[in-house]
């Protein structure tokens, strides 16, 4: 597992959202993430440093295209949302882990709790095949 993150920053998340909207296999230029920003009045050079510091983190991978580089999301938008989850969870100690998911629940709509039952059934029906 890679080192955990902190939260992304507004513009890091926009970056983000345009590489998650990609099929698995795709990958997107500095050139067409910030075509793709459109609605932002951002430097192209502005989109290529975000793109090297989300890279830096092992947030994206990247590849060389000729002169320019190419870049996809690492992992999919759950699966950092689930480590971002784990690592503040992880230095805490038991009982306190406990009381801040305890939190968590408490403040869960009916249909998250619902999709959380779902989702624990299913977990635990893969821990005990």
């Amino acid at each position: 597992m890679r080192k955990a993150r902190s939260e992304l920053g507004e513009l890091e998340s926009a970056v983000m959202e345009q590489l998650w909207a990609l099929p698995q296999d795709g990958w997107l230029s500095v050139r067409e993430v910030h075509e793709r920003l459109v609605d932002r009045e951002l430097a192209y050079t502005t989109v290529m440093t975000v793109l090297d510091r989300l890279a830096k983190k092992d947030l994206v991978s990247r590849e060389r295209a000729g002169r320019a580089w190419r870049y996809r999301a690492a992992s999919t938008r759950d699966a950092l949302t689930a480590e971002v989850l784990q690592s503040s969870l992880a230095p805490l100690a038991p009982d306190d882990r406990k009381a801040a998911l305890l939190h968590f629940l408490d403040n869960a709509s009916a249909e998250d709790l619902d999709v959380l039952r779902a989702g624990l059934a299913d977990v635990e029906r893969k821990h005990h095949r």
